[in-house]
């Protein structure tokens, strides 16, 4: 098995020891895995839709052999590499995120779970997945997007303003599902399509949240994370906060994950081209069965 150096940047919004000391953290205290599962069936739903045969798939950065797993049930995959961390254990060969070890048009397929949240230069790791596409091949990820632990970013705010006179980075700035398709486009992929899953959990209590994202290996992985431990005043304002504004009528209290999908393809020949300009032989009026008018002026 190969391995890859680890990215640090001064500049990298996460830290890649510490991203590594949680996954090795959520190991040994028994893994929390109902979004993995949850992601690895649609990620096969929706390859089904596709309805074809990929020769050679490679899975960068799945936290668990879920991906392998399931798509060697399902049948729709001839070749299975599993790249990503060390802590996985199963992985074909050992990758720093941001680095991809793969040969240009060698992969009809790259599928992703839960991973691609965390990359530091997530267009650049776009661009060489692009790269690494045969023409035609397809992207299909699925990760945590820009509304994930809305909730809980607005209560630790609110717990550290009022107990510290300050706030520091507590969750991570998940990227906004409507960059997403931009971003596809600038890495040269076609036919983008980006959307959104939202799951909303319900816990008895805060602590019960924080447990499942220690064994996620959800906890805090940010560079300009605060280092002091999590005070206890602060804490007991963060419980209040949160039973203040998140609590269902049972008393029980909302976390939102938002899942944000994305796929595109590396282009090819075969694949439906926009029509140009002006190259329309109907007109719009005339397949709406409507009459054509001039717009009402709102001056």
């Amino acid at each position: 098995m190969s391995s890859a150096p680890i990215s640090t940047s001064p500049m990298s919004v996460f830290d890649p020891l510490a991203l590594a000391q949680r996954r090795r953290r959520a190991l040994a205290l028994g893994p929390e895995t109902f979004l993995l599962d949850r992601v690895a069936e649609d990620l096969v739903d929706r390859l089904n839709a596709v309805k074809r045969l990929f020769g050679t798939a490679a899975d960068l950065g799945t936290p668990t052999p879920v991906l392998r797993d399931a798509l060697s049930r399902s049948g729709m995959v001839e070749r299975y590499f599993a790249f990503g961390p060390a802590e996985r254990g199963d992985v074909d060969a050992v990758a720093d995120p941001e680095i991809l070890p793969f040969a240009p048009a060698s992969l009809d397929l790259v599928v992703s779970a839960l991973a691609l949240q965390s990359v530091n230069d997530l267009p650049g790791v776009l661009a060489q997945i692009r790269r690494a596409l045969k023409p035609d091949g397809l992207l299909l990820a699925g990760f945590l997007g820009g509304g994930t632990l809305s909730e809980l970013r607005e209560a630790f705010a609110i717990a550290e303003s009022d107990t510290l006179g300050g706030i520091s980075p507590r969750v991570a700035p998940f990227v906004d599902l409507r960059d997403l398709g931009g971003l596809l486009q600038r890495a040269g992929l076609a036919l983008p399509v980006t959307d959104v899953d939202r799951v909303v959990v319900r816990y008895g209590d805060p602590l019960a949240l924080l447990h499942d994202l220690r064994r996620m290996g959800g906890a805090n992985p940010l560079t300009d994370r605060r280092r002091a431990p999590l005070l206890k005043k602060t804490l007991i304002r963060l419980f209040e906060v949160y039973a203040e504004r998140f609590a269902d009528p049972d008393g029980r209290l909302r976390a939102t994950f938002e899942i944000v999908w994305l796929s595109g393809w590396a282009p090819h020949e075969s694949q439906q081209k926009p029509l140009r300009p002006g190259s329309a032989k109907t007109r719009l009026a005339d397949a709406l069965n409507v009459p054509e008018g001039r717009l009402k002026d709102e001056g």
